[in-house]
């Protein structure tokens, strides 16, 4: 846990922190660049400190894709122990 991944502008988040991995789903947290947060298909939302500054939380499924602000896929591919593998795309 721990590990970032730094994402494009564009997206409206800055770098999404993972704090939590499960058997079935991974919980991530980020600091919202943009004027707001839109997200289907994980759940969470806004009202955490990220990095200092305001931001969201995700609880994705093993399997999931979300849309984030809709223009960024996010796709939880594998879960194994302590190890996720994620799929960030653009929407569309």
């Amino acid at each position: 846990m721990g590990d970032v991944v730094v994402l494009p502008e564009r997206y409206g988040l800055g770098p999404i922190e993972v704090t939590a991995i499960t058997a079935d789903a991974i919980e991530m947290v980020a600091p919202v660049t943009g004027s707001g947060f839109g997200l289907s298909g994980c759940s969470g939302g806004g009202g955490v400190s990220s990095q200092g500054r305001g931001g969201v939380r995700m609880n994705c499924k093993l399997g999931s894709v979300a849309t984030v602000n809709d223009v960024m896929n996010l796709e939880v591919v594998e879960i194994r122990a302590t190890i996720a593998v994620l799929r960030i795309k653009p929407a569309g």
